[in-house]
């Protein structure tokens, strides 16, 4: 008997499901059609029979009609009154367009947008996928897009590719800073980063242009949609309105705990901080529903077809725009064991060049735009992965595909459940920030002091370690594009940022822009350039998450963890420098 060998596990079948359940399954399902689509159809109806703004609608008149009744008023009344009611008739009939003064982020509008996109989501995966979509790819596209790749890799054809795009990215920003000779500056942003990335980098020799060159692409593309195209910007401009109505729920919850006179106050640690435990909640919730793992799956595809890298690279990239450095790792956490040196640094540097949703509440009390924080995300999640390669190209080979990759799924039992555990978990988070924060300062506070003691033995006085990092970051944000009146202040808010953590930052910032120390398009591009956890303390935390993770492979973790910590930054400030030449000044008035 000891010396039979152990029978081989087969998966579990799941039960076929049983008629009754499928008869239940389709008629709620037709049932939340009818409703969806009822709903749509009695707000339509109420939206041209009563919307008052209806009324405003009046079209533009043309050189000949302001001519007609400029000699009408010339003749008698008779033929002034007749003019008059010919010259309403044009607005009565403007005024049936129902698009006429149309909100898009409010009210009827919004509500057009989620029907379009619930039915286009729900035709593509229900209907479309299934019978016409899968055989579509694996018939057409599938060697459609191998031959594509082949072809597009030849030495020639890439380079030639690369040299146009690249020379078409260079003309559009120097369009873009053809009156204001600032902007002008801020081209030299990147290419200074890309150049110290260069001169640093791991293997210089195996410099993967073409992901570095995809990836800066892709965010500068980013950056156009998000703050340069009217379409994109008010899309995001919407897209923060929402954010803080959204994260502003948060509030109440906190005044019921801690009270009016606490959240008035804002006191940092109680009111700010409720936000995380919201959000936290909010995330754990969708990942039960696998909400979450389907937007990270549809950005990680589009991240990895654009750029180039990695799966998991680009789904991490991906989940780094919702999640902290250390909960985006979880959602690829089965995989981080069989990871490339290179991989990892890519992981690392995404999770610096971002922020973490649960935190965004508390970088717009201190008056940051959520509008720009949203992009800033958006932007970095393709410059990280640029910079990443760039500092340490990939000489392995990746075990991880497409085909052998599967998002974890949650562990909860039920959505109160997950609701309970997202709570749990944010408790943890706001932890860690509140005990970063206090040890962070109060080092800083003591380095300052032993500086400023040192240069007062040598007769000079209010000199301080963050004076002097400052002093450092000085030319870097004025490579930003910052006007050179306001980069003491901001090269000042900027080595906060590096040295101690963007709380800090973001709320020194808030307190410039209120007291008007610093200009508007300044304040803009600082917004950007703080956006992310590029940090001592955020180092230490991002080490220990990953090594919880995967205890094997502290050393690599911490081999690379500091590389990561200085291409996270550049990818900021490289957003930074891009907003600088593509933010228009009625954008930031």
């Amino acid at each position: 008997m000891a010396d039979q060998e152990p029978a081989e596990e087969t998966p579990e079948e799941k039960p076929p499901r049983s008629k009754a359940w499928r008869i239940t399954y389709i008629v709620l399902h037709v049932l939340l059609h009818v409703i969806f689509i009822a709903h749509f159809i009695g707000a339509t109806v109420v939206f041209i029979l009563f919307d008052k703004e209806s009324d405003e609608c009046i079209p533009p008149r043309s050189p000949a009609e302001e001519t007609t009744e400029s000699s009408g008023n010339l003749t008698d009344s008779t033929t002034s009154a007749s003019e008059e009611s010919t010259s309403q008739e044009p607005k009565s009939s403007f005024k049936a367009n129902i698009l006429c003064k149309m909100n898009w982020c409010h009210g009827y509008g919004f509500l057009i947008i989620i029907f379009v996109i619930f039915y286009i989501l729900w035709l593509y995966y229900w209907v479309f996928k299934p019978y016409v979509g899968i055989k579509l790819y694996n018939n057409y596209l599938e060697p459609a897009i191998d031959k594509w790749i082949e072809f597009s890799r030849k030495l020639i054809v890439s380079g030639v590719m690369l040299l146009i795009v690249v020379s078409l990215a260079v003309a559009y920003l120097g369009y873009e800073c053809r009156y204001d000779g600032t902007k002008a500056i801020g081209l030299l942003g990147p290419v200074t980063f890309l150049l110290i990335g260069f001169a640093v980098s791991k293997h210089h020799k195996r410099v993967p242009w073409r992901i570095v060159t995809h990836g800066l692409l892709g965010q500068l593309l980013l950056g156009i949609f998000c703050l340069r195209a009217p379409f994109g910007r008010s899309i995001f401009e919407c897209l923060g309105e929402k954010v803080t109505l959204f994260l502003g729920s948060a509030n109440y919850g906190a005044r019921f705990v801690y009270g009016d006179r606490i959240c008035d106050e804002y006191v940092f640690a109680f009111a700010i901080l409720a936000v995380v435990f919201f959000f936290s909640v909010v995330t754990s919730i969708m990942y039960y529903l696998g909400w979450m793992q389907f937007i990270l799956n549809a950005l990680g595809f589009l991240l990895q077809a654009m750029v180039g890298t990695t799966v998991c690279e680009s789904v991490n990239a991906a989940a780094n725009i919702f999640l902290g450095m250390s909960e985006s790792p979880l959602v690829i956490r089965p995989y981080i064991l069989i990871l490339t040196v290179s991989e990892l640094h890519t992981i690392c540097t995404s999770g610096y060049a971002t922020v973490a949703g649960t935190v965004l509440g508390a970088y717009v009390s201190f008056g940051a735009s959520p509008a720009f924080l949203i992009a800033a995300s958006v932007m970095a999640a393709p410059g990280s992965l640029a910079f990443s390669k760039l500092f340490y190209p990939e000489t392995e080979e990746s075990l991880t595909r497409s085909d052998n990759i599967q998002l974890e799924k949650s562990p909860d039992s039920s959505i109160l459940d997950a609701a309970a555990s997202g709570a749990a978990a944010a408790l943890m988070i706001v932890l860690g920030i509140v005990s970063n924060i206090i040890a962070f300062l109060a080092i800083m506070f003591f380095l300052n002091a032993l500086t400023e003691w040192t240069f007062e033995l040598l007769g000079l006085k209010n000199i301080t370690l963050l004076f002097l990092l400052a002093q450092v970051f000085v030319p870097i944000v004025f490579l930003m594009g910052v006007p050179w009146q306001d980069c003491q202040e901001i090269g000042m808010v900027v080595a906060e940022k590096s040295l101690i953590n963007e709380f800090i930052a973001y709320k020194h910032l808030g307190q410039l822009v209120s007291e008007h120390k610093v200009g508007s398009r300044s304040a803009s591009i600082a917004t950007f350039a703080l956006c992310g956890f590029a940090n001592p303390g955020s180092l230490g935390i991002l080490i220990a998450a990953l090594s919880a993770m995967a205890p094997a492979r502290r050393s690599d973790i911490t081999r690379v963890a500091v590389r990561a910590y200085f291409a996270g930054s550049f990818v900021s400030f490289t957003s930074a420098s891009l907003a600088g030449i593509l933010i228009q000044d009625d954008f930031i008035s």
